[in-house]
């Protein structure tokens, strides 16, 4: 609400009086955070009550597309049959196998050439050649390495992980102000003072951006890699679904893929805020 209060001898002065936002945050937080909530579960929900509309309504071939009630159903079966839990656990332990590998590599890597512009000069121009490889065309690469088994699929993971995570811990420490630097030298901070103190603090919400962006990422890699040289995981049973015309058993498996992929990225983003609780939390959540 704003009112003009005129002021003799002056221009008018706008008077904005406080609305609910100023009055009552905690109420407002909580309105807001429950529409968010309502949009985050209607907007799928809605397209899937349309998806089962078509189906049962013959608007799609439920054939190629089967209903969700018939997918639901058979995840169920294979879930209680035991035969969904061992591709599930398969993707699983590569993914985990691969990010811990790769971030932290990642990591230290990007500490170290965002702290020495030395190394930084040396290994950039070679590791962004290797970052715009594609990194299923290294797939033979790690089978030649590792041969068959575990080792090729957690090792292109890891590789994949390794470098988003090595550009944002290096973007991050390189872009850290040097006012912060400056005054860790000021007090005399040791390295180890001063990586404790001044770059972790500073980086380490960027770190943890580009941690989340890798765990997406690397459900995919290894989603499709499993199409090409595994003998299980839910990349496997999705492609050997689609061979067999058992569409219904394919979408189990997309449906298992993405709520591993929100699974896991939402985890590393509770992760990132219980280490970093002086970081801006993301637009959009809890936001008023």
């Amino acid at each position: 609400m704003t009112t003009t209060a005129p002021e003799k001898g002056s221009a008018d002065v706008l008077v904005r009086a406080p609305g609910p936002r100023e009055l009552h945050p905690a109420r407002t937080r909580r309105r807001r955070r429950a529409l968010e909530l309502s949009l985050a579960v209607a907007v799928p929900l809605v397209l899937v009550l349309l998806w089962q509309l078509a189906a049962t309504q013959s608007w799609i071939d439920d054939r190629v597309y089967p209903a969700p009630s018939t997918i639901l159903a058979d995840g169920w079966d294979r879930a209680a049959d035991g035969q969904l839990w061992p591709d599930v656990w398969a993707t699983l332990k590569r993914v985990l196998g691969g990010y811990v590998i790769g971030t932290v590599c990642g990591y230290l890597l990007g500490l170290l050439m965002g702290s020495v512009s030395l190394i930084r000069a040396a290994l950039e121009p070679l590791l962004d050649a290797l970052y715009v490889v594609p990194k299923l065309a290294l797939l033979p690469v790690f089978l030649n390495m590792f041969g068959l088994g575990e080792g090729p699929q957690i090792a292109l993971v890891a590789a994949t992980v390794f470098f988003f995570v090595w550009i944002s811990t290096m973007a991050a420490v390189v872009s850290v102000p040097s006012g912060h630097r400056d005054a860790g030298q000021v007090f005399g901070a040791s390295p180890w003072q001063m990586f404790r103190h001044v770059l972790l603090p500073a980086s380490l919400p960027a770190v943890l951006v580009g941690a989340r962006i890798a765990a997406g990422v690397a459900v995919l890699v290894i989603v499709a890699s499993e199409q090409i040289a595994a003998a299980d995981g839910l990349g496997h049973l999705i492609f050997d679904a689609r061979a067999l015309f058992q569409n219904d058993v394919m979408f189990v498996g997309i449906v298992c893929v993405a709520v591993l992929g929100v699974v896991f990225s939402e985890l590393v983003r509770l992760a990132g805020r219980l280490l970093t609780p002086w970081a801006p939390r993301d637009r959009g959540r809890g936001q008023s």
